[in-house]
């Protein structure tokens, strides 16, 4: 024995023999009175004394100076103490304390304790010892594990691996699941069902059953209504825990596929109503201006199947009488995300020109940005406008007198119910076509306004290119169709 641990009593051979046999360990030797007799190096130590008289002479000593609590942190009654079980025959071969000296409230020391009754004859025994494991360490990487584990908010289970049972549910698997702790602690994982589905199951099965590393995996998770959730799940052998497991943790893929559903429904009906519409439509890649997608009424406008159509470009199909018009238009949609009520004449397979008005929107289809384009056939209303237009001038050349009359009532037969202007105007180009509409000419809205004659032909040319006529007479017709003017 240690210096520090004088023997009392002198042991025979046999008894030194099983008491060496135990040192590896901190080892405390009493007698049947209660009396303790020799206490090794790492018995002190775990008890942060130095000499067998700190320790304790007896067993009430002992329990005087050290305070002892149990795993779960409940203090220890005397007769609870591994001392005074020990000398009432009890066995324990492997019981958790927490140390701590009398007075002190917090644990300085984790113990794991058990019995070794020792005799000479095979009668009563001679000795009893307590031989003590110092498992602070582990005990406090326990207790730090539990806590993570309780406050992680992913979904997670520990599993034995020596019968695979479920020892722990944190917080967030039993939100996810349903299940209460007690349905689930005790039952093994595959007799659960609890994942079904796996990708690898038989992998799975032979992984867990080895102690591995369970890499990422999908599964159909079991909840407590019977129903299952898609999840993405892994496992870690961890040694935090009494005994060996395996950590599994889970991610909820249930709303992801949830929503994918959704979309993809949406997506469907999207489409239908793409199809149906009766306005022609195509969808371009935002990246290329490949057409991916035309619906009914842009076939029936162009002449354009969609085999004929997809996979090229607007450029590709000659779609539009003037490659001009056309990239002002898609530089316009760049810039400003959105075109509306744009002039445009697109040509249809077979040469025959089409007028549309255009508009155009960037949209996401699938994720990549996409361009949207609407095509309203016009070309009847502008057949009739220029019909129009050339009766007025006929009408004009004849009688000019007749001129305001005739131009009012054609005005007011053809004028909308809305006053509003679809394209936009500046507040100069707008008040030049107001003059217009009263019949002034150029010289007579430069005086009236201040302004160069110059400066109104300039004006005019570029109302005429943005309200799509090429005479004063269409430009009339056009304005007072949409309020323009004291007479509108």
């Amino acid at each position: 024995m240690p210096p520090s641990s004088p023997v009392r009593h002198q042991p025979t051979l046999r008894h030194l023999e099983q008491l060496m046999a135990q040192l590896l360990d901190g080892v405390i030797l009493i007698d049947l009175a209660g009396t303790i007799l020799s206490a090794n190096d790492a018995a002190l130590r775990m008890h942060g004394v130095r000499t067998l008289e700190a320790l304790g002479t007896t067993a009430e000593d002992y329990a005087q100076r050290f305070a002892l609590r149990s795993r779960e942190h409940r203090p220890l009654k005397h007769r609870e103490y591994p001392l005074f079980r020990l000398l009432a025959g009890d066995s324990f071969p492997d019981l958790i304390v927490q140390v701590s000296p009398a007075g002190d409230d917090q644990v300085r020391w984790v113990h794991q304790v058990r019995d070794v009754v020792m005799d000479v004859d095979g009668g009563d025994p001679d000795y009893l010892a307590l031989v003590i494991t110092d498992i602070s360490e582990q005990f406090d990487a326990e207790v730090r594990f539990k806590a993570m584990f309780n406050a992680n908010p992913a979904p997670a289970i520990v599993v034995r691996l020596s019968d695979q049972r479920i020892i722990e549910a944190n917080p967030g698997f039993i939100a996810l699941t349903g299940f209460t702790p007690e349905q689930l602690k005790g039952k093994t994982l595959f007799g659960l069902d609890l994942l079904g589905s796996v990708s690898d199951a038989e992998g799975f099965r032979q992984r867990v059953d080895a102690g591995e590393v369970v890499p990422q995996s999908t599964s159909e998770l079991l909840t407590a209504d019977g129903s299952r959730r898609l999840v993405l799940f892994a496992g870690q052998p961890i040694d935090v825990t009494e005994e060996d497991a395996l950590l599994l943790t889970f991610a909820d893929l249930e709303p992801r596929r949830q929503a994918e559903a959704a979309l993809a429904a949406s997506e469907q009906h999207l489409a239908a109503v793409f199809e149906m519409a009766p306005v022609a439509m195509m969808v371009t890649r935002d990246a290329d201006h490949r057409i991916s997608r035309v619906n009914a009424a842009f076939r029936r406008l162009t002449d354009y199947g969609g085999d004929d159509a997809v996979g090229r470009t607007a450029h590709d199909l000659q779609l539009w009488e003037s490659s001009t018009r056309r990239e002002a238009l898609e530089r316009a949609l760049s810039e400003q995300g959105s075109i509306r009520n744009a002039d445009g004449r697109l040509v249809s397979r077979n040469g025959v020109p089409v007028d549309c008005t255009v508009s155009a929107e960037t949209i996401s289809v699938e994720g990549a940005p996409c361009v949207l384009w609407l095509y309203q056939d016009v070309t009847e209303r502008r057949r009739s406008e220029a019909e129009l237009a050339d009766a007025i001038d006929e009408v004009m050349k004849d009688a000019s007198w007749l001129s305001h009359a005739i131009l009012d009532k054609l005005a007011t037969l053809r004028r909308p119910e809305t006053r509003a202007a679809a394209i936009e105007l500046s507040p100069r180009e707008r008040e030049i076509l107001d003059l217009i509409c009263d019949d002034l000419d150029d010289d007579a809205i430069a005086e009236r306004l201040g302004i160069a004659r110059n400066t109104v032909r300039n004006h005019v040319a570029r109302l005429y290119a943005k309200i799509g006529v090429n005479r004063r007479s269409g430009a009339v017709v056009w304005g007072r169709e949409r309020g323009m003017g004291t007479r509108g």
